[in-house]
């Protein structure tokens, strides 16, 4: 059987050169001042990559100004608040508290305040709603519409003149009278007003009419003296005091629950997002 041999191959010699010397060859070739007809191409920034001041900032806030990017943040933040208060109502006041609305309330009294606080919430989405005891300077009692609205506007005078607040400091005021709406047949109504003076704002709104059973109100008349240095607006002692002392389990400032089945405060928030609406229909459009 014939036998395949290995024979050497010879190679050129320019193959087998150090590699050294033609790196050599290679840059004396490249040398300045050679007629050397190979270029490279000129570097240029990648047009895609931004160089503009701000960087991965100006990126993100060019995505979050996206109409539709800002819609689904916007649906997001309510999907989250309204789990937030589903799940802890007591949350509401401090998620929606804040916004260019600032209000006073003249009294400091939970039951005004809270009232006031979430129907302007309401209206507004976001208010700052705080509470500030003040003093009205009529009867405990207030009796007749004229009555309940100069205890209210009193309390927001008091509080501007004593340096409370601001003069130009927007307020809401609440004061309880009784009214003698039909013969012998009294009723329990709620005043509110409120005081823009920035915007010349004034406005006035009333609870619904809680009826008072007459020997109540008869009772409270007897326990006033004539000589009253304030009978001229009112009476020395409330219907609720009258009515705690005569009906078991029931509170002098909360009382129309037993009669109606509405709180006091349902029956403030009522009149006050009716106030609120009526407010926020006098202002001024805002510019953006």
């Amino acid at each position: 059987m014939t036998q395949h041999g290995r024979f050497p191959v010879k190679l050129p010699e320019s193959t087998l050169a150090d590699p050294i010397t033609q790196q050599a060859n290679l840059s004396s070739a490249l040398a300045p001042g050679t007629d050397s007809t190979i270029t490279f191409p000129e570097e240029h920034d990648d047009p895609r990559v931004s160089t503009a001041t701000g960087g991965l900032w100006g990126f993100i806030k060019g995505v979050a100004e996206n109409p539709m990017v800002k819609s689904v943040l916007d649906k997001t933040k309510h999907s989250v608040e309204t789990m937030i208060t589903t799940l802890d109502p007591g949350m509401v006041p401090y998620i929606k508290t804040g916004g260019e609305l600032d209000i006073v309330v003249t009294s400091n009294k939970e039951v005004k305040v809270a009232a006031i606080r979430d129907a302007f919430q309401e209206v507004f989405g976001m208010a700052v709603v705080t509470g500030e005891a003040a003093q009205s300077n009529i009867a405990p009692q207030p009796v007749g519409y004229a009555a309940g609205l100069k205890g209210a506007q009193e309390r927001i005078d008091s509080l501007r003149r004593t340096g409370v607040i601001h003069e130009k400091q927007p307020a809401v005021s609440a004061e309880s009278f009784i009214e003698e709406l039909l013969p012998d047949k009294w009723f329990d109504i709620g005043c509110l007003i409120i005081e823009d003076p920035i915007h010349g704002i004034h406005l006035e709104a009333f609870t619904q009419a809680t009826p008072v059973p007459l020997q109540y109100v008869q009772q409270a008349k007897s326990l006033t003296p004539e000589d009253y240095s304030l009978r001229w607006s009112g009476l020395l002692v409330t219907v609720g005091e009258v009515l705690e002392k005569n009906i078991q389990n029931v509170n002098r400032t909360d009382w129309h629950m037993v009669f109606t089945g509405m709180s006091r405060r349902q029956m403030i928030y009522g009149a006050a997002k009716a106030l609120a609406g009526m407010y926020k229909q006098q202002l001024p459009p805002r510019t953006v």
